[in-house]
């Protein structure tokens, strides 16, 4: 079944957490996003939607979309640069079929930040907020809401569809899910509803289908009815009435997605042409892909994917974190390349074979120009490779894309340096890529939402890359 990611509990802020809030807004005012340039123009209004996909564990930007063929060696990707649909866009062999797709894409080639830990990253990258500590990076009551919230808060209410859904599950790294995931101080009535199924290997088999909506076996509608009567009685025993009414609202959200015949069509997969889910790739990444596209266009306002872990076998490890060693996690023994781990059917080649699929269906559904697809990871590889041609976490420079949802594609935002590892134009940090995503749904910066102390507080600390903008 599904979950939704909150505490249940009332919400309280001791004074330490107000006083984080306070001091998270005074450091945010004074990063790099300040010192951007943007022409805050009147947003385009032209995003409905959102598919954010997130490639957790850092993508290489060197190799694959900011390929340095005049790179010295040790530098320059060991995979071949090839030309995009784009002339003067150049990505890697890597991603032949993303490449005939670059005339939809807008690349970012100047994200920056200062943190090489994957869950700081992460939660800054989700959150839109750097951790005020290192250990600070796990969804909070406290937090300032996730994007998905703040569309929820501002653009309303979706239907019988869940407004947020995460799919195939929350991003954890073995503990609670990562600051970006949860509606923060707005309530848990703002929560993602996030699918928790069990990993899958790259030889998932051809009827694979997510389970979320399926009742327990033995458990049909009446018996399901009885229990939602039972719940009911419960409620009115609860001592805290906030607390009650909380799960009341959560539990008649589930009730009415799980027995709603067009909620379980949008979660049925089995519904879409088999060609087509051939298309997007058998594996659970691919056919989260088309899940995403099935939720949009059924009503879902904004989806997360994210494409975290391999399970091969009990043997786990993140194909996007390219060191080049997956063993020294697994602890089986022996050495695989970079070049091992970035070819893996899992990694490059099924994105090159899902992403593109998602584009080519959305446009050909006329969806494309007002849903926003975002690609991000929460930071890129160092330009030199280790000696397991592998590349280590590296901030300083890296590439995210977009493309819809009023993104004029086939061009590049700022520059990076001659070994993609400093920027060298037109610096983005994550508030203003969260920013930008926000202003495609004609939110302005200045936009306020109140916490529960009724303070109002903007929506975002970024400045949005209006410029990218048709």
């Amino acid at each position: 079944m599904f979950s939704l990611l909150a505490a249940n509990g009332a919400l309280k802020l001791s004074r330490r957490a107000i006083h984080q809030l306070g001091f998270a807004s005074l450091a945010a005012s004074s990063r790099l996003s300040s010192t951007l340039a943007q022409d805050l123009s009147p947003a385009p209004h032209k995003a409905k939607r959102c598919i954010y996909i997130y490639l957790c564990g850092g993508p290489s930007q060197i190799d694959l979309w900011d390929p340095k063929p005049d790179a010295t060696v040790g530098i320059r990707s060991e995979f071949q640069p090839i030309q995009t649909n784009v002339p003067g866009i150049m990505f890697t062999e890597l991603i032949p079929n993303l490449a005939r797709h670059a005339d939809k894409l807008a690349l970012v080639r100047s994200m920056t930040h200062t943190s090489t830990d994957h869950n700081v990253s992460s939660a800054h990258t989700l959150h839109g907020y750097p951790p005020l500590r290192p250990d600070d990076v796990y969804a909070a009551p406290t937090d300032h809401p996730a994007i998905g919230a703040i569309l929820h808060k501002l653009k309303g209410e979706t239907g019988l569809l869940p407004p947020w859904v995460i799919l195939p599950r929350p991003f954890t790294t073995s503990s609670p899910p990562i600051k970006g995931q949860s509606g923060g101080f707005l309530g848990s009535a703002y929560d993602a509803v996030a699918l928790n199924e069990p990993k899958l290997d790259s030889l998932a088999p051809k009827d694979l289908k997510f389970q979320a909506f399926d009742l327990p076996t033995g458990v049909g509608e009446s018996r399901l009815q009885g229990r939602r009567q039972l719940l009911a009685r419960l409620d009115e025993t609860l001592a805290s009435q906030s607390l009650g009414q909380r799960w009341e609202t959560m539990a008649e959200t589930a009730s009415t997605m799980i027995t709603s015949e067009k909620c379980r069509r949008a979660f049925d997969l089995t519904l879409e042409d088999p060609r087509l889910r051939d298309l997007y790739g058998r594996n659970e990444y691919g056919q989260s892909f088309l899940l995403a596209r099935r939720l949009v266009e059924s009503g879902v306002r904004f989806v997360n994917v994210f494409w975290t872990y391999f399970d091969d076998k009990g043997c786990q490890f993140n194909l996007w974190d390219n060191h080049g060693v997956p063993s020294a996690i697994c602890g089986t023994g022996g050495v695989h390349k970079g070049r091992d781990m970035l070819t893996h059917p899992y990694c490059t080649p099924s994105f090159d074979k899902a992403f593109p699929a998602l584009l080519e269906d959305l446009q050909s559904r006329g969806m494309l120009d007002d849903t926003l697809i975002v690609v991000a990871g929460e930071f890129g590889r160092t330009p030199k490779i280790n000696n397991f041609v592998g590349r280590d976490h590296w901030p300083n420079c890296y590439t995210q894309l977009l493309a819809g949802g009023g993104v004029r594609g086939g061009q590049i935002y700022g520059q990076s340096d001659k070994n993609a590892a400093y920027v060298k134009d037109k610096p983005v940090t994550p508030e203003d890529f969260q920013a930008t995503i926000l202003h495609a749904f004609g939110l302005s910066p200045d936009t306020f939402i109140t916490d529960m102390l009724n303070r109002p507080l903007k929506i975002t600390e970024g400045r949005p890359i209006t410029s990218i903008f048709s």
